[in-house]
């Protein structure tokens, strides 16, 4: 009993701690990057941005937004939670831009699955929904890496790199799945309903493909923008195990292993350490600038919530949980 409860101790001290200890690993995974590879990279990033990159960053943004907003809808929908395509495209862009300023990277998906779980009267499945929705997406990205790396595969160096992400997916999956074991049945009802259903997971495969094409494209632009002029071919094993290492929880608004990975790919592949750290940058930039669409939802947003305080008091509550 002592030990399992020095146990239970050392696992609250580690929830209770880990926002914080992530955001420092974060930050010391771009100081060491700066320290290797200078402030050079970082600054050649911000250059290499133009007017055609940002053009098309703010265009492949609307697509992949549909997209994931559709993907929410489907989900949704299916779990009986109304959801319009209108409201799921604002409410995803706010969620993408406060992922993107947030030291967290998540909050704008907690802000979204709180606020529309309490819209629909059930904040349960609308939380459910949302992480159906965003699990849909990795899986369909792993699935997408998977065949990618088999039919170009990579270098030894980059291969341990791959395993070691698709392990750290799955051992995020399995986290998951220990989190929710005492509501099993329900989360596996919904799942179901949610995202295997014949009417739920054809549509929710395909957004999520597309809206995965979108992402590389993205970082294709950001690479041909940095200068890279490497066959797409040669690229693409490692944009999509990029793609993968983005979805570990640990960065800052979204920098950090993304940076350091292209940087130690692309010196593997022979393209330049140097590099791969002003693609990620422009990559950073580029993302950034296609979640600014969400200032303009959020500012609705607040003006809608300030003029209905103002004729219903207290009844009205911005869910920004974090």
């Amino acid at each position: 009993m002592g030990q399992r409860r020095s146990i239970l101790a050392g696992v609250g001290v580690i929830r209770r701690f880990w926002p914080w200890l992530r955001l420092l690993l974060a930050l010391a995974i771009l100081t060491a990057l700066l320290v290797r590879l200078g402030a050079g990279a970082f600054v050649d990033g911000l250059r290499a941005i133009d007017f055609g990159s940002l053009v098309a960053a703010v265009g492949i943004g609307v697509v992949t937004t549909v997209c994931a907003a559709a993907r929410w809808c489907v989900v949704a929908r299916r779990l009986g939670l109304p959801l319009s395509l209108g409201t799921a495209v604002s409410d995803y862009y706010r969620a993408l831009l406060l992922n993107a300023v947030l030291p967290a990277g998540v909050l704008g998906d907690v802000h979204r699955a709180v606020s529309h779980g309490q819209r629909a009267g059930d904040l349960g499945r609308g939380v459910r929904a949302v992480v159906f929705e965003r699990f849909a997406g990795q899986a369909v990205l792993v699935a997408i890496a998977i065949a990618v790396l088999v039919d170009q595969p990579m270098n030894l160096s980059l291969d341990r790199a791959a395993v070691i992400t698709l392990l750290a997916v799955l051992i995020a999956v399995a986290g998951v799945v220990v989190f929710w074991r005492k509501r099993a049945a329900t989360v596996w009802a919904d799942a179901r309903a949610g995202l295997l259903s014949r009417r739920a997971f054809p549509p929710v495969v395909v957004l999520s493909a597309t809206a995965v094409a979108g992402h590389l494209a993205l970082l294709l632009v950001a690479a041909r923008a940095a200068g890279t002029d490497a066959p797409v071919a040669r690229l693409l094993p490692l944009f999509v195990v990029a793609l993968l290492v983005m979805a570990l929880p640990i960065n800052v608004g979204g920098w950090g292993p993304r940076e350091a990975f292209l940087a130690a790919a692309f010196g593997a592949a022979g393209l330049g350490a140097a590099q791969g750290l002003t693609t990620a940058v422009v990559y950073g930039v580029l993302a950034l600038v296609a979640s600014l669409p969400g200032a303009l939802f959020l500012f609705l947003k607040n003006r809608e919530v300030v003029r209905e305080r103002g004729h219903q008091p207290g009844e009205q509550v911005l869910a920004l949980a974090g």
